[in-house]
């Protein structure tokens, strides 16, 4: 599917906005995107006529451009002068038969003069005296950068003396590839041949191979007649001037167009990061810094934990009384925030935008006290709640009921013996008791199976202390799994992210390299070719 060439820079206009809301980028290294460098030109005709072919005079203060098309014209239409600038305005000439559609929005209209004409041989011509490019005034530049857009063909007149201005050649530069090229050497019966051979040169090494070049003078005498050329140069603006002709350099503008978005959509790309190998570095870096933070704060924690464990051990009874008792503090924070920062930075070495990271890790640092502290509060109520291990609790329980059991078991036995004796002395006729021995062996007897069991829950019950110390070793670590987890999960969403910018970036370049102007039918023209850069 081709896709217009305006639909492409609001695609990627409506990208690089989403880059600055979503901080990737700044505004700054965006701009030439958000300006309106890459806005596709309104056409100024209707589209159900025949465009005409739109050339323009354009160089420097001075060099005869105005003059130029008054002699096009055989009247003053354009202000010529010895006041510098002199062109200030946008001068138009026309067949009466071409209807200008509309002037794009924001065109200065008080800046713009139009006259017409019945000549049937210009009938598919609008000739354009542009201002003075190199002019002080800053209006002016913008003027000439308004319609450059629209036009088809640049006359670009230089003068003995003005042919290797910087400003308006700084222009043919940047605009080369854009337009085709007609050459003016004006006042030439004043000029060198010396100087002809030198502008030839300079426009080889912007390259053009067989520059269009035409000599041209604005007085009557016989050596004037001899070398003016300006006969030839109209011919062969009138030789240009058809349909074909137009739609080919039209075509042409447009590929040059999307060939400069594609370039400035790669400078984007590449401000977004090469590839997911630099995630995988990332990756490996925070490990390692995981590693070492992990290991100085379990070290630096130990007192801090052995004195919170003491403290819930006494207020076991009500924990959350003493929740205050916070075993992340300001050193804590301190380290962690290094850690993140480091991340950061080691991000920034590797040419990835930060501020998207820095935005996803926030979070993480800022509730990583509550994560500690929730974490090993619950721990330690765990640990209370069940201290020791399942092995001490299961002889607990088998104790305590022991202690209750055996000592009831035995007085029974005892009070069975006494019984049975008694009664069997009854049977005898005489009474006999079981003796002091039997009873000191009894309330020994008593005495042991009841104090074992006492004994052994003393010595098994563990330590809330222990308990507390416990758990809140097992909620730090549990806490600290939870980050380093958070960490790399914002890493891979991060990654995530940078991948559909990427992703997004490369389908618009993608549909920039489909054409989707009209194929044109034929090559062109040699004459035409000389006109364009290769």
């Amino acid at each position: 599917m081709a896709y217009d060439y305006s639909d492409l820079v609001k695609q990627a206009q409506d990208w690089a906005q989403q880059l600055v809301n979503e901080c990737w980028l700044t505004e700054v290294q965006v701009q030439a995107l958000l300006n309106d460098d890459f806005q596709s030109v309104q056409t100024l005709f209707d589209a159900s006529v025949e465009a005409p072919l739109v050339v323009a005079f354009l160089g420097g203060t001075g060099v005869g451009k105005s003059t130029l098309l008054n002699r096009l014209a055989a009247k003053n239409i354009a202000k010529t002068g010895v006041v510098r600038p002199t062109s200030k305005e946008v001068t138009l000439f026309h067949h009466a038969d071409i209807h200008i559609n509309q002037l794009p929005e924001g065109f200065p209209l008080e800046k713009i003069r139009i006259d017409k004409h019945f000549e049937e041989k210009n009938r598919h011509i609008i000739w354009i005296d542009m201002p003075d490019f190199d002019s002080t005034e800053q209006s002016n530049q913008g003027i000439v950068l308004d319609w450059l857009p629209h036009i088809d063909v640049l006359i670009y007149v230089v003068s003995p003396e003005r042919y290797r201005d910087n400003k308006a050649w700084q222009l043919l530069l940047a605009e080369g590839g854009k337009h085709a090229w007609v050459f003016v050497l004006n006042q030439s019966d004043r000029a060198q041949p010396e100087q002809y051979e030198d502008f030839e040169k300079q426009l080889h090494k912007a390259g053009f191979n067989q520059p269009l070049i035409y000599q041209s003078c604005c007085i009557d005498d016989d050596l004037a007649a001899s070398i003016d050329e300006f006969s030839a140069l109209q011919a062969m603006m009138q030789k240009l001037a058809t349909k074909k002709t137009v739609k080919q350099l039209a075509a042409r503008s447009e590929k040059v167009q999307r060939s400069e978005l594609i370039q400035e959509l790669n400078t984007q790309l590449s401000q977004l990061g090469e590839s997911g190998k630099q995630i995988k570095q990332l990756n490996d870096f925070w490990q390692i810094q995981w590693q070492n933070f992990e290991l100085l704060l379990k070290e630096a924690m130990a007192l801090p934990m052995q004195q919170l464990a003491q403290n819930y051990a006494l207020n076991s009874a009500n924990l959350a009384k003493n929740s205050e008792h916070n075993l992340w503090d300001t050193w804590a924070q301190m380290r962690f925030t290094d850690a993140l920062d480091s991340l950061i930075l080691q991000a920034d070495s590797l040419a990835l935008p930060i501020v998207p990271m820095k935005q996803l890790l926030e979070p993480i640092r800022s509730q990583i006290k509550t994560t500690i502290q929730d974490n090993s509060l619950l721990e330690v109520r765990k640990s209370l709640i069940k201290p020791g291990n399942k092995l001490q609790r299961a002889i607990l329980k088998i104790s305590a009921i022991a202690e209750i059991i055996l000592p009831i078991s035995v007085m029974g036995w005892v009070a069975y013996q006494a019984f049975i004796h008694f009664y069997n002395s009854s049977l005898m006729g005489t009474s006999q008791y079981l003796g002091a021995d039997f009873a000191i062996n009894s309330v020994m007897l008593i005495a042991i199976v009841w104090l074992f069991p006492y004994f052994l829950q003393k010595k098994l019950t563990p330590s809330l202390e222990k308990a507390a110390a416990k758990g809140l070793k097992r909620g730090l670590d549990k806490s600290l799994q939870i980050i380093d987890m958070q960490v790399l999960s914002s890493i891979e969403d991060y990654e995530l992210q940078r991948q559909n910018q990427r992703k997004t970036v490369l389908e618009i370049m993608e549909h920039c390299k489909q054409e989707n102007t009209k194929k044109i039918e034929g090559q062109e023209s040699a004459e035409l070719s000389r006109l364009l850069l290769p």
